[in-house]
């Protein structure tokens, strides 16, 4: 169950609806703890004086603002949230904006906002009048004594908030060397573009995070129940190397290789056509062999008959070459029919 993080109140205008924030996702990352390799004990962190080198007690550590090098001004908690104590009680909403004018560069965390002292009605007020404007809220909130831009989002029944970086923590792309926008300026060819397009045309899929998995969690969960179940839960082990990493190939032609993608694409979708008929083709095959078997039958009978008094004898040759007319007779009888 998650744990509330903050409560206060979501503010546009006069109207105040009072909410509680929770965490609207949950870290699924594989987590280790240092170790002592001799005895398996937990290896522990101590918070020290960097000049001193001396243990430092929680009650001696204070927050520090550095505006000089070596510097500081020392600020406690209550100063700190005095600083604004009305932002660190609401989510101001400060615009409604159209919800693709803001780049996803500037998505940060998302949370849950819910309802609280009997404030549902205004709760889905405010919800219903979003949904039907087509708009979210950019608003304002401080969350563990910082101050966040963020973006109040109606998402079916509840309304998340998502705290967005600020303007100057999104890098400006002058940074960045790429190519110029237009396919003329870039060099790319309508032929290209088109077969670019095709591709992207064939690997679509609806949206679906069920079908995707961190595959190293999960290889690294499968790793530890292997070594619980075999007893080797304190024992560092040798592994392989791991096999070099595909390096990506020089791009001579560029055409060429949206050809072969795209003959990818149709290769997997035809493979299980050509397992069903190669299955058909393998059935048909024994049947006709095992036609061809019950057909020269007889003849095969009479060719051992003859060839038994002497087995290099021409009877034997005559026998054998009766056997196979005997099978091609029956195939093209087959064929014809």
């Amino acid at each position: 169950m998650a744990h509330m993080i903050w409560k206060g109140a979501i503010s546009f205008g006069l109207v105040h609806v009072p909410v509680q924030l929770y965490p609207a996702t949950q870290s699924e990352k594989v987590g280790f703890n240092l170790l002592d390799r001799r005895t398996i004990d937990p290896i522990g962190y101590k918070q020290i004086n960097k000049r001193t080198g001396k243990d430092v007690t929680r009650e001696n550590i204070v927050r520090g603002f550095e505006y000089e090098k070596g510097r500081y001004v020392v600020l406690s908690d209550d100063e700190i949230r005095a600083a604004n104590p009305e932002s660190t009680q609401t989510v101001d909403i400060l615009a409604f904006v159209d919800a693709p004018d803001i780049s996803f560069l500037y998505l940060d965390t998302p949370y849950f906002l819910t309802p609280d002292r009997k404030g549902e009605k205004v709760y889905a007020l405010l919800r219903e009048a979003m949904k039907a404007a087509g708009k979210i809220g950019v608003a304002s909130v401080v969350l563990h004594n910082k101050q966040h831009l963020a973006a109040l989002i109606p998402l079916g029944p509840v309304l998340a908030l998502n705290t967005l970086r600020w303007a100057d923590e999104v890098r400006g792309l002058d940074e960045f060397k790429v190519p110029p926008e237009g396919m003329k300026a870039a060099g790319v060819s309508a032929r290209e573009l088109d077969m670019a397009k095709k591709l992207i045309d064939d690997m679509s899929d609806a949206w679906d995070p069920a079908q995707y998995h961190d595959t190293f969690r999960d290889d690294i969960m499968a790793l530890v129940e292997r070594k619980v179940r075999a007893g080797k839960t304190e024992e560092v082990t040798d592994v392989e190397a791991p096999h070099e990493s595909r390096k990506s190939a020089d791009i001579l032609d560029l055409s060429d290789l949206l050809r072969r993608s795209l003959g990818r694409g149709k290769d997997k979708q035809s493979a299980t056509g050509r397992k069903r008929a190669a299955g058909e083709d393998d059935e048909q095959a024994d049947n006709d062999a095992d036609a061809d078997e019950e057909a020269a039958a007889p003849a095969r009978k009479k060719a051992r008959a003859a060839s038994a008094p002497r087995s290099r004898g021409g009877s034997g040759r005559t026998a054998a070459k009766t056997v196979s007319k005997t099978a091609s007779t029956a195939r093209k009888r087959r064929a014809a029919a």
